[in-house]
């Protein structure tokens, strides 16, 4: 099982950024996929998640509006784009499956967990 996570960088206040995380190793459609991150000093914080094959998303209150999450069930790939970011968004950010259709963003409900991307939103 591999989740390989793409998309960071550095982006100024206002910019956008889309993230990817591509899925191997299993049936795509029958997990949900979930996005974290975590700053410096923080604690790792769920951000959006969307559920197996109807894709119904979910995401915390600081980036609702911002972020949107989606899932492409051809490419194995679940994406998430960025829209006016914010300093505070400055984190690595990573993907994590779990099979099933609950919509959590409590990372110990996941079960498989890619490497992180670092976004940096800076002047």
């Amino acid at each position: 099982v591999q989740l390989q996570a793409s998309g960071g960088g550095l982006v100024q206040p206002g910019g956008s950024l889309t993230l990817s995380c591509a899925v191997s190793g299993f049936t795509f459609d029958y997990y949900t996929i979930a996005w974290f991150r975590q700053a410096p000093g923080k604690e790792r914080e769920g951000v959006s998640c969307i559920t197996e094959s109807d894709g119904r998303p979910y995401s915390i209150d600081s980036v609702k509006g911002r972020f949107t999450i989606s899932r492409d069930n051809a490419k194995n790939t679940v994406y998430l784009q960025m829209n006016s970011l914010k300093p505070e968004d400055t984190a690595v950010y990573s993907c994590a499956s779990r099979r099933g259709s609950l919509r959590t963003l409590v990372a110990a409900h996941y079960d498989y967990w890619g490497q992180g991307t670092q976004v940096t939103v800076s002047s």
